[in-house]
């Protein structure tokens, strides 16, 4: 893959229209401006990231935690960038000095297709369809497995792309209309579910794969897959930045809000954290916390130098092995390839997360709350759309915005609106809409 080619400021659905705007911002700022003004991104501050939403302790939501993802991949992107461009200097005057604002916008969209209630609400749309009523869709996608293997294995991932790069309005208008570079770059899993082989992990629908494929084209990314085969990339090179942000903030955001729930001891915490750091590091680290005397400073501090750290090491990983990721070579993530005493704390850190945060009780709690309410909503909905003529199914039906095709022909489409529907949701509406379909409360009058 070719630096020059890889970074694209042609807009999806703009393709033939040339933009002319009064001010020097460029095409990626752009992306990043619009997403920040955007209703879905908006919506992130009531989706739970992990932990529930704020009581009396404040803890990081979907949108704080896109927003601290957005800052460190900026970082990430422009060291890259300088580092690049140290190495290749005839590239200085090309639009590889905006990599840093492309994984910038990359970063504020990555969680855009996350239903509510956490990762539980992925789990919950594909338990309806391998578990629940949904089963009894199957035989309907015989002649389809591509789109039956969407559908059952729904993907926060996937979801995100065909935000972006879906045109909701009249079919045809409307949408994002973002830079090739930013919506390429917030796709993990370069292919198609069906090629996910059960690990519910992959990058874009089939109704958005035609869409990629012209991005990736465009782009120059590399293609493994065959003509008529289900589609599979390599990724496209920013990726490993977006991920390695993502990486580096929901670890380290995650140990300090455990800390401020007194899921973890001050004492404790500060410990995993200083294990990140090398001994010269640490004796800096303690003479600096020793002036703090509120225990929250003290981890914020070593939570901002612990940044600074990876950041770093993510950088000198993607540099080192420029080459591999041009090529499609490179496997694992920057994480996985840092030095060994940061890699060891993070792995611990991330073992024990599991056991400790991802399995506590709160979390727990609002994981199946959040099942209950998404398979109730998806159970009706599902129910309505195939069954459009029916007196409550048309009720249902007509409070669901237009911008949605809940109409569309065909059943695949329609359950694709439902599930944009239902994503779209905070995890408040999502509630609220669920108490008033049971009869729990009802509107203001």
């Amino acid at each position: 893959m070719d630096w020059e080619r890889l970074i694209s400021a042609k807009r999806l659905g703009m393709e033939d229209f040339e933009s002319v705007h009064k001010d020097d911002r460029s095409a990626f700022l752009r992306d990043y401006d619009r997403l920040i003004f955007s209703a879905p991104f908006r919506r992130l501050q009531n989706k739970t990231q992990v932990f529930p939403l704020p009581g009396s302790v404040f803890v990081h939501n979907r949108l704080t935690h896109s927003l601290e993802v957005s800052c460190v991949g900026r970082s990430l992107g422009n060291n890259v960038s300088r580092g690049i461009i140290r190495e290749h200097p005839e590239l200085a005057h090309t639009n590889l000095t905006e990599i840093g604002n492309i994984v910038s916008a990359a970063c504020l969209a990555h969680d855009m297709g996350n239903p509510p209630f956490g990762h539980s609400g992925e789990k919950a749309i594909s338990a309806y369809f391998t578990e629940g009523k949904g089963q009894i869709l199957k035989e309907q996608f015989a002649n389809a497995p591509g789109q039956w293997t969407d559908i059952i294995n729904f993907e926060g991932n996937a979801n995100a792309f065909r935000l972006l790069a879906h045109q909701f309005i009249g079919r045809r208008k409307g949408g994002f209309a973002m830079t090739y570079s930013t919506l390429a770059s917030i796709v993990k899993y370069p292919y198609s579910s069906i090629l996910a082989q059960g690990k519910h992990k992959f990058g874009f629908f089939e109704s958005e794969a035609p869409i990629f494929a012209r991005i990736a084209d465009e782009l120059g990314i590399i293609r493994f897959s065959q003509p008529g085969d289900p589609l599979r990339y390599a990724r496209y090179p920013l990726v490993w930045l977006v991920e390695a942000a993502d990486d580096i903030c929901y670890l380290l955001m995650d140990l300090e809000d455990a800390h401020k729930l007194k899921l973890f001891s001050t004492e404790n915490t500060i410990n995993l954290m200083m294990d990140f750091l090398e001994p010269d590091q640490r004796d800096h680290a303690r003479s600096v916390i020793g002036m703090l005397t509120d225990v929250n400073e003290q981890v914020s501090y070593l939570r901002s130098k612990l940044v600074g750290v990876l950041v770093e090491e993510c950088t000198q990983v993607f540099l080192d092995n420029e080459k591999a990721i041009l090529d499609g070579t490179f496997s694992g993530s920057l994480i996985k390839h840092i030095s060994p005493t940061p890699r060891e704390a993070y792995s611990h850190c991330a073992e024990l997360s599991i056991q400790k945060i991802y399995r506590s009780r709160d979390v727990l709690e609002v994981e199946l709350a959040g099942f209950r309410i998404i398979s109730t909503l998806l159970d009706l909905m599902v129910e309505a759309v195939l069954n459009p003529e029916r007196e409550y199914s048309k009720l249902l039906i007509d409070r669901v915005s237009s911008q949605y095709d809940i109409n569309a022909k065909d059943i695949y489409n329609r359950i694709l609106a439902v599930l944009d529907y239902i994503s779209g949701m905070t995890d408040v509406y999502a509630l609220d809409i669920y108490r008033k379909i049971n009869g729990n409360s009802l509107p203001a009058v």
